[in-house]
C-alpha cells in the first residue's frame, strides 16, 4: 500500500526537492523554504505551527489516542558554490544544498501526503518536524525548547547518504554518528618588527607549535581501541610580511563516539594550550562550544526499522554501515525519546552521484527520494501499530 501511494507521488517529491535545491538558504534564514513547506501542508489540509523562527511542525491525527511519533527532516543549506551544472542549480550565489537536506524536506512532504491520505488507519498521532539550522547544530535544540516532545513515544529521521549505493538502507542499533564540538583557541603574544624577533613573542610560532602539540592528544591520550578526532581547520594570524603577529586564532573541532572522552576534551585542550603558551611566554584562552552528542539508535526501534526496510526493498535492501564521525543534531531528539536515524543510499556513479557530502559537485540519485519517502511512511505505520 505504502509503496504504491509513494510511487503515485514520485514526481511531486522530485519536483519539491529540485525547487528546494534551486533556492538554498543558510541556517535560521530558511524563509522561502519554510513558506513553501507551510503552503504545501495547507494544500494537504494538515494543521501546523511555526516555531524556532523558520521551523515548521505539522500534525496528523493530532491528539488521537495511541502512540505518538515524531518524523524529522532538516532544511538548511551550506556556504558552498555549486559546480554541478544541473538545470535546477542553485540560484543563490555561494549557497548550495550540498548535504541532501533538500531531499530530506521533500521526502517528509511526500510522506506527509501519503500518511494524510491513510490517517484514518493510523493507530496514533504523527508530528512532522521540518527543522532549521542543522548545519550549525542549533535548530533541534531550539525546536525542542519551543515544542517539547517528552510525551511522544518515538522519533525517526533519514539522512540521504552518497557513500551508500541507491537501493540500500542502514538502520543498525547503537552509536551511528559522533559527537561534534567546536573549539577556538586565542593565543596572545607580543608584536613587533620582523627584524627584531627577540623583542617579541611571536604568535605565529606559538600557534604553529600548538597545532603540532594538539596532534598528540588522540595518538597518546586516547586508547587505540577508541575513536577520537582533533582537527584544527582554521589558523589566522599576522597582517604583513615584516610584522611579527601579536595574536593567533585557531578554530577546530573534536569528534568521538565515547561520552567520557567527549567530556574530557575541553580540559585536555586547556592543558595543552597552557603548557604550550607558557613555554613560549605567551598566553592562551580556549573557548569550547558543545555542539552535538553522539547519535544512538534504539535497539527496539531499529528492529522495527529493519522490518520497514524489508517491506519496501526486501532483505537485499538492508546494508550494514560503519558508524561515522560526522555529527547530527537529531541526537537531541534521540535523547528525549527512543528512535532511529536511518541512512538511505543516494550514491550512483552512473548519475554523477559519487561526490562526498559538502562537495561543490555533491549530487544524489533521485530514485533514493522514493525509497526515503516510503521508509518515513512505512516506519510510521509499523511503529504506531
Amino acid at each position: 500500500m505504502i509503496k504504491k501511494l509513494v510511487e503515485q507521488n514520485k514526481n511531486y517529491i522530485i519536483n519539491m526537492r529540485r525547487e528546494f535545491h534551486k533556492y538554498p538558504e543558510p541556517s535560521f534564514q530558511e524563509f522561502r523554504t519554510s513558506k513553501r513547506i507551510q503552503e504545501e501542508l495547507t494544500k494537504m489540509g494538515i494543521p501546523f505551527k511555526v516555531i524556532a523562527g523558520t521551523g515548521v511542525v505539522g500534525f496528523i491525527n493530532k491528539d488521537k489516542k495511541g502512540k505518538k511519533i515524531i518524523l524529522r527532516a532538516d532544511m538548511d543549506a551550506l556556504q558552498v558554490q555549486e559546480c554541478t551544472g544541473v538545470e535546477y542549480c542553485s540560484t543563490n550565489i555561494g549557497m548550495m544544498h550540498a548535504c541532501g537536506h533538500d531531499g530530506h524536506s521533500a521526502m517528509l512532504l511526500g510522506a506527509a501526503k501519503v500518511l494524510n491520505e491513510i490517517k484514518d488507519t493510523l493507530a496514533g498521532e504523527v508530528r512532522l518536524f521540518f527543522q532549521p539550522a542543522e548545519e550549525i547544530a542549533q535548530g533541534a535544540l531550539k525546536m525542542l525548547e519551543e515544542e517539547p516532545i517528552d510525551n511522544a513515544d518515538g522519533c525517526f529521521a533519514i539522512h540521504l547518504w552518497s557513500d551508500l549505493p541507491c537501493g540500500k538502507v542502514s538502520v543498525e542499533a547503537g552509536t551511528r554518528m559522533a559527537s561534534a564540538d567546536i573549539f577556538e583557541i586565542v593565543v596572545n603574544g607580543k608584536g613587533g618588527h620582523g627584524s627584531l624577533p627577540h623583542q617579541t613573542i611571536d604568535a605565529v610560532v606559538v600557534g604553529s607549535a600548538l597545532i603540532m602539540n594538539l596532534q598528540s592528544i588522540v595518538s597518546r591520550e586516547i586508547s587505540p581501541l577508541e575513536s577520537g578526532v582533533v582537527t584544527v581547520g582554521s589558523f589566522h594570524s599576522g597582517t604583513r610580511f615584516n610584522v611579527i603577529a601579536n595574536q593567533a586564532i585557531l578554530k577546530g573541532t573534536t569528534r568521538t563516539f565515547n561520552p567520557e572522552i567527549r567530556n574530557n576534551f575541553k580540559s585536555i585542550l586547556e592543558r595543552v594550550t597552557k603548557g604550550t603558551c607558557d613555554t613560549y611566554r605567551a598566553s592562551g584562552q580556549v573557548n569550547y562550544t558543545y555542539g552535538t552528542a553522539p547519535c544512538i539508535n534504539d535497539e527496539n526501534c531499529s528492529k522495527i526499522a529493519l522490518k520497514s526496510v524489508e517491506t519496501i526493498l526486501g532483505r537485499d535492501g538492508i546494508l550494514k554501515m560503519e558508524k561515522i564521525t560526522g555529527g547530527e543534531d537529531f541526537c537531541y531528539f534521540l535523547e528525549k525519546v527512543p528512535g532511529v536515524l536511518a541512512f538511505v543510499g543516494a550514491g550512483n556513479p552512473s548519475k554523477d552521484a559519487n561526490y562526498p557530502h559538502h562537495h561543490e559537485k555533491f549530487a544524489i540519485d533521485e530514485d533514493s527520494l522514493e525509497i526515503g519517502t516510503a521508509l518515513y511512511a512505512q516506519y510510521t505505520l509499523d511503529f504506531l501499530s
